[in-house]
């Protein structure tokens, strides 16, 4: 099995949320992508950021 690709972090410095258009914080162990203020996580496959809302999960 291989490895999640990781996501380049020269693009997670500069994406923010389509939502709020805060920050995000990037969880490497999740591989998501995570705007608190929308409270919404955004999943990272195969090294791309979802930043469709309709592909994040809520959060708490």
């Amino acid at each position: 099995m291989t490895p999640p690709k990781k996501a380049d972090p020269k693009l997670l410095e500069i994406l923010v949320c389509p939502l709020t258009k805060a920050p995000l914080e990037y969880d490497a162990e999740k591989q998501e992508l995570i705007s608190r203020q929308a409270k919404l996580a955004f999943p990272i496959r195969e090294g791309i950021p979802m930043m469709l809302i309709d592909e994040a999960r809520k959060i708490d």
